[in-house]
């Protein structure tokens, strides 16, 4: 199986990114509309769903650019950019929390390459999508070149075929958009020369090993 990031796969990541962003601009479109038909009646609830619809547009954003554009294998990123990345999606509605040490060393030292952070976020959205009913997330260091991403939660679980997506065992004609981050993740990893494992054999916690040469 090719796994080329053809046209289809490109497609199938932008009708994502545009389902996740659609929302929260179609939120901040309606507030402006609200507060221009009742004018000073609109009152603060207007003015607060316009502030925190953009805020979670951004910050979608923000972990999209990471993730999916060239400036996320910069080395100059950090692990406190992809937790304040994650933790301006995540605390607007507090269904899931981070609880983890981005200033620690998890597991690799001083010596992590450049994409490492690319690779953290694309992991840490994995994440979240396995926490339907919320939850927690931990990253800490599992040995040298590995790291440890554990989602834990009340029915914490990968949703259908997002393994198989991550291990590029998936065929392309099945693919669709909730399967596209996985995919082009196990994409981006071999391009990297990282890769991961999901283990989902502890009830209610799902957890994620990222690796890498050393």
């Amino acid at each position: 199986m090719s796994t080329e990031l053809d046209t289809s796969i490109l497609e199938l990541l932008a009708s994502k990114v545009c389902h996740d962003l659609i929302s929260p601009i179609g939120a901040v479109n309606n507030g402006i509309e609200f507060m221009r038909e009742m004018g000073e009646d609109a009152g603060d609830e207007a003015l607060d769903l316009i502030a925190y619809s953009a805020q979670q547009a951004s910050a979608k954003l923000q972990a999209y650019r990471i993730a999916y554009g060239a400036g996320g294998a910069d080395g100059s990123l950090k692990p406190e950019d992809v937790k304040n990345a994650i933790d301006a999606i995540v605390t607007a509605d507090g269904k899931i929390k981070q609880d983890w040490d981005a200033y620690g060393e998890l597991g690799y030292g001083m010596d992590r390459p450049d994409p490492y952070c690319k690779m953290l976020i694309c992991a840490l959205l994995f994440a979240m999508e396995c926490l339907p009913k919320g939850g927690t997330i931990n990253v800490e260091g599992a040995g040298e070149g590995k790291t440890q991403i554990t989602a834990s939660g009340e029915n914490a679980a990968p949703r259908e075929n997002m393994v198989d997506a991550l291990e590029l065992k998936l065929d392309k004609e099945a693919l669709q958009p909730k399967h596209v981050h996985p995919y082009v993740t196990a994409l981006l990893a071999q391009k990297y020369s990282f890769s991961f494992s999901v283990n989902t054999s502890t009830a209610d916690s799902v957890i994620i090993t990222m690796s890498f040469a050393v």
